[in-house]
């Protein structure tokens, strides 16, 4: 077959099938246009998931009759200055939304320029301009999207459920109202009541509130704001603390130069700032804004406009780890249990009176709590002698759990962040009272969290110190374990603990780190040969040494079952309190649970 030159129409369509994937995709394109149109409200309809229609209004600037002769052409546009793709300061730049979406479906725009007379509108049906004619409109651009991808049959089959395209117009959406809180929107349709989102006022403050607007309360109410700069990059925004997660990463929104993206390179920073403070299988939740030079940052790298290339990844990386991490510092005795009601609502009555209807045929007298036989009568001197010892019973008696009261607490102790200690319960909680409520902590989870970060400034200073074995512990592996374990040896003895090849199937431990005291060796080496065989080479050296750090962590801390002393319950409160980030435990685990006077007059219905 010989080569031949395609007709405009397919090469439009062709082109088409890049830029406008569903409905979504019409949607972020015409919304983009009207943000830098310099519009300050934006009204989207939809119906039928996008598919049968969409329209789009805003109170740009508008578009003059030879503006809107060209803009339906392929690769015109009013965004680039000089041609030079290195200073791309708005969210279009292709010149190719308009064109595209005319190919497979039919557009119609009307728009009103300050300078025209009057609006003009334009209609493209299948890639087919008709004749510019006059129109009625105040300011702006309307742009009407109908019949989606009836021009391309295949794409129509394609399209999911007008739901699930709802769902996605409604993402889209949201994330272009993150970037842009100035601006206010309107998402309607027949899938979905009217939402707003009003415009906010400039700064942080008005940030956080579209941020809560669109995350929800919950987001506000546990948000950090987060904040890094240097040599000309700034990243910004909100994160969640640690008590507030989701089981996948789609509650990370990130943003570049105020356009919504998806990179892999920022989601691992997120990903590495969060590793201390939260479970494995769970995911924070953040919105975070960078912003640089735009020669510094390649915004071309895919029609749809969702990915970009960093000049300096490091840096941004680097600015973002920084910036989280500053920032849950700050905020680092936040705990789940403490922040989202969860220790209150856990408390439930062990019992309540079942109002269920009973059969009609139904004897209270077959009730298992009726006794079998008669109760007995009293009379007034019977039921006296029968009063006096079961009153006993109450004024008098001995705890039946392991429970041990202390004296009353000094008042310096009571103002205390974590309060004074006042008993340990089975061997595991300590409770300790405030001036205003009590807290229940977990002593292991603490204590991992203190050896943690002691075990991490150890090895910023000079190294962890090590104790030598008097008699060196064996441990036996299976030979591929004890290969990945002297491969890692020198990451291993960066935290002191020293091991050697004791043959083909056993290692054997000659140092620990003197921090972890008198520390199960043989425990600690098995637990850490299986957390490596989870490692792989693309793992960053610094994720591999704290992994190894919170390991030995668990080890060294002290264990659920050992009974403490007063003293100790209060040193060890105490150093919580001079802990960073000691509201969760290595693994993400709230430390300790709070009940103000309040929450606990709640519960007995005081208030």
């Amino acid at each position: 077959m010989p080569v031949r030159q395609l007709p405009e129409q397919v090469v439009n369509r062709i082109a088409a099938g890049e830029v406008v994937e569903r409905p979504a995709s019409v949607v972020k394109e015409l919304v983009e246009n009207a943000i830098d149109a310099g519009a300050s409200r934006v009204d989207i309809f939809t119906d039928g998931g996008g598919r049968r229609r969409i329209g789009i209004t805003d109170d740009g600037s508008g578009m003059t009759f030879c503006d809107l002769a060209l803009a339906v052409d392929r690769h015109a546009t009013s965004k680039l200055d000089d041609e030079d793709l290195l200073q791309i300061r708005t969210l279009g730049f292709r010149g190719e939304a308009l064109p595209s979406i005319g190919a497979v479906a039919k557009l119609g725009i009307t728009t009103r320029h300050a300078g025209e007379p009057h609006a003009w509108s334009l209609v493209v049906e299948g890639g087919e301009k008709s004749a510019i004619m006059p129109a009625a409109l105040s300011q702006g651009t309307r742009v009407e999207v109908s019949d989606l991808f009836y021009a391309t049959p295949a794409r129509l089959k394609f399209l999911k459920t007008d739901r699930t395209e709802a769902e996605a117009i409604r993402e889209v959406v949201r994330r272009l109202a993150m970037a842009r809180p100035d601006i206010a929107f309107t998402l309607a349709g027949e899938e979905r009541a009217p939402v707003t989102w009003a415009a906010a006022l400039p700064g942080a403050a008005g940030r956080l509130t579209r941020l809560g607007d669109i995350l929800g309360s919950d987001f506000r109410s546990s948000a950090i704001e987060v904040r890094s700069e240097r040599e000309g990059v700034t990243v910004e925004g909100f994160a969640a603390a640690p008590s507030l997660t989701r089981a996948n990463a789609l509650g990370q929104y990130l943003f570049v130069n105020g356009r919504p993206v998806r990179d892999k390179l920022i989601l691992g920073a997120v990903r590495a700032a969060y590793s201390d403070y939260l479970p494995r299988d769970r995911h924070p939740v953040v919105a975070l804004f960078v912003t640089t030079d735009p020669q510094e940052v390649d915004a071309n790298v895919h029609p749809a406009k969702t990915e970009v290339r960093f000049r300096n990844a490091g840096l941004v990386r680097a600015l973002i780890v920084h910036a989280l991490k500053d920032g849950l510092a700050r905020e680092g005795k936040r705990t789940a249990a403490n922040t989202d009601g969860s220790a209150l609502s856990a408390f439930r009555p062990a019992f309540a009176p079942s109002f269920a209807p009973r059969p009609g045929n139904w004897d209270w007298r077959a009730s298992p709590a009726y006794p079998a036989r008669p109760m007995p009568s009293f009379d007034g001197a019977a039921a006296q002698a029968f009063a006096e010892p079961g009153q006993a019973a109450f004024d008098v008696g001995t705890p039946t759990a392991d429970v041990r009261f202390e004296a009353q607490p000094s008042a310096d102790l009571l103002d205390r962040p974590l309060g004074a200690a006042r008993t340990q319960i089975h061997e595991t909680y300590i409770v300790s009272q405030t001036r205003d409520g009590l807290i229940v902590v977990d002593q292991h989870a603490a204590h991992e969290r203190i050896v943690y970060e002691r075990l991490k400034a150890s090895l910023a200073k000079n190294g962890v110190q090590r104790q030598i074995l008097l008699i060196p512990e064996i441990v036996e592996f299976d030979e591929a374990t004890v290969e990945r374990l002297l491969d890692r040896a020198e990451e291993l003895a960066t935290f002191g603990l020293a091991i050697d090849t004791f043959g083909p199937g056993a290692v054997a431990v000659r140092e620990t780190p003197s921090l972890l005291g008198k520390a199960n060796a043989a425990g600690l080496l098995r637990d850490l040969a299986e957390h490596m065989a989870e490692w792989d080479e693309a793992l960053p050296l610094e994720r591999r040494l704290m992994h190894v750090a919170a390991t030995m962590a668990c080890h060294g801390s002290v264990r659920a079952g050992r009974r403490l002393k007063p003293e100790e319950m209060n040193a060890l409160l105490r150093e919580m309190e001079d802990t960073p980030n000691s509201g969760q435990c290595n693994h993400g685990r709230p430390t300790y649970v709070e009940l103000k006077l309040s929450d606990i007059e709640k519960l007995f219905g005081r208030r």
